[in-house]
């Protein structure tokens, strides 16, 4: 093999070394993304619901929809409380 071919092969395996990299800190929590659904939201910012709702219409409060579910990241809604 060629010079060229092996530096191809060392940037390949860096490269994916550098994504295990990146998904063993995912997995160990280094990153983590923690979701609530609105019950969760509805306590943690002593709301009620439809205050919630209503922040969702008005676009106010980022939320994400799974399974026709309301889900909102806990740092969106910690944004939002702060104003």
């Amino acid at each position: 093999m060629n010079n060229y071919g092996e530096e191809m092969i060392s940037n390949e395996f860096c490269s994916i070394k550098e994504q295990l990299n990146r998904i063993e800190e995912k997995i160990d929590g280094k990153h983590p993304v923690q979701f609530l659904d609105i019950k969760q939201v509805s306590k943690l910012s002593t709301l009620s619901m439809s205050t919630i709702r209503r922040a969702v219409s008005l676009g106010s409060l980022k939320y994400s929809r799974k399974l026709g579910k309301l889900l909102f990241k806990q740092s969106d809604v910690l944004k939002w409380l702060d104003g």
